[in-house]
């Protein structure tokens, strides 16, 4: 049976007119109100893990911030993840986390409280290094393979290289055990007890070996000509004692006090470079916040320089280069432990190659930041969230929004629909079933003061144990 033209166009034949050409038309805003400002995002850009379906039914958002920069999509490789607990930040994490090692990123979970990320490390083939009492320890002194590098960039005629890790790794032994000691007295060190600390690190680093918190508490008892020095005593009798009785009396706590032996260790177990990595302290989860506090900034510190030393050999040639994302969960527990902690870990962030390693930050709201003791410690910590070139906001209270907007802009609508995520579940007495929170597992994508992108995260059936956060129940 043969089709003619005549078939093609008679009613319900099935034929077509060429499609009309569109013309482009240009309105003040005035004009057209009604259009402009658009209340939401174009279409996302195809770039980075699948994250979920855009809400505002414009397809699917991908997004992570590693891939987004490779593309040149933001100035750098950094996220920040706001939310009120319970409405799924962790598990927008993990599909980062699966996404990523199927592009060849590794994750560092630097420090996974909860022991929300165990499983899915774990799933990858990844390395679970598990820190508590009874467990492993941390080392503070442990520069992350920094030495061994060292050895390998002078082996092969990499001096100015070798002599730059060994910095890098001093800056953070220092900056860290500066950090323990302000944590446990909740009061910084001051300025001639940090010289003394860098002053102990330096006499120490001049012997082989890994040096412990032990040995720097011993260097400071013994205080050879250097710290007498750093302490600027004089040659006074008994001066040298007397400027260095309460740091003594700190790190004594660090190493037997109320953290116990966790800071006692002689060395971290060391991170692998090949594979994703998580630091479960999740058997610290009730233990005191100071406690919970030194172990994370503990970890970060660790993961930042073993990150650090495998970019620098692979500068250089000496291994393959790798893409790394280094997760910073639980935030606000580290910056509420002690005054002028977003100082320690503003230092430790910035030391950090931005080239080829992804930051994310968790924490469940700006007023985190806001609720800090001092206007210096509120100005810095707002540096995180503007250095945070990738914003992803769950349900959060209005008032949230109205101070991100001294970051970004934020339409009305965008301002409603995140403030609407933050509505309970709700429970039906006669048949015992509940519904989930309606912002759970829903998040609002800023990169600039353009339009946002909603979207929904749901679980394909391999992820839904994976993220069980409620085992137990």
């Amino acid at each position: 049976m043969s089709i003619t033209i005549a078939d093609l166009n008679r009613p319900g034949g099935g034929g077509v007119t060429p499609l009309p050409r569109i013309h482009d038309y240009r309105g003040t805003s005035v004009q057209v109100c009604g259009l402009y400002p658009f209340v939401a995002g174009g279409t996302p850009p195809p770039v980075g893990v699948p994250l979920g379906r855009a809400t505002d039914g414009t397809g699917a958002v991908c997004a992570d911030p590693i891939s987004w920069f490779q593309k040149g999509l933001i100035a750098a490789p950094s996220a920040m993840v706001l939310g009120l607990n319970g409405l799924g930040k962790s598990s927008l994490i993990r599909r980062m986390v699966l996404g990523g090692e199927a592009f060849g990123i590794h994750s560092m979970v630097v420090g996974d409280v909860k022991g929300e990320y165990v499983d899915v490390i774990d799933a990858l083939g990844g390395q679970i290094i598990s820190i508590g009492h009874g467990k492993t320890g941390l080392n503070p002194l442990d520069g992350g393979n920094a030495d061994e590098a060292a050895e390998m960039l002078r082996a092969a005629g990499f001096t100015r290289e070798a002599q730059e890790v060994m910095e890098a790794a001093h800056e953070r032994k220092k900056q860290l055990v500066c950090s323990l000691i302000q944590i446990i007295r909740r009061q910084a060190p001051t300025d001639r007890e940090e010289t003394i600390v860098d002053a102990a690190i330096r006499v120490l680093e001049t012997h082989a070996g890994t040096p412990t918190l032990a040995d720097v508490l011993r260097v400071v008892q013994d205080g050879p000509e250097p710290l007498h020095a750093a302490a600027l005593d004089k040659g006074k009798p008994g001066e040298y004692e007397r400027l260095t009785n309460d740091l003594e009396a700190s790190l004594q706590a660090l190493l037997m006090g109320r953290f116990g032996s966790l800071f006692a260790a002689k060395k971290t177990v060391s991170m692998r470079m090949d594979a994703s990595v998580v630091f479960d302290v999740s058997s610290l989860m009730y233990a005191d916040e100071d406690l919970q506090a030194a172990v994370l900034l503990s970890c970060w510190s660790y993961g930042f320089a073993t990150v650090e030393v495998a970019q620098v050999l692979a500068d250089t040639g000496l291994i393959a280069r790798q893409r790394y994302q280094l997760i910073m969960d639980e935030l606000w527990r580290i910056l509420r432990s002690s005054p002028g902690m977003v100082e320690r870990v503003d230092s430790l962030t910035r030391l950090n190659r931005t080239v080829g390693v992804g930051q994310i930050m968790i924490t469940h709201s700006v007023a985190d930041f806001q609720a800090l003791p001092s206007v210096s410690d509120r100005q810095k910590a707002q540096g995180f969230i503007e250095r945070s070139k990738m914003l992803f906001i769950g349900g959060v209270p209005p008032k949230e929004v109205r101070e991100l907007r001294s970051v970004m802009a934020f339409s009305r609508r965008e301002e409603a629909l995140v403030s609407s995520w933050n509505a309970p579940g709700e429970y039906d007495p006669i048949t015992g079933g509940s519904a989930a929170p309606i912002g759970r597992g829903k998040f609002l994508l800023k990169t600039s003061d353009a339009p946002a992108y909603p979207f929904q995260v749901d679980f394909t059936p391999a992820e839904y144990e994976l993220s069980n956060t409620n085992k137990r129940w």
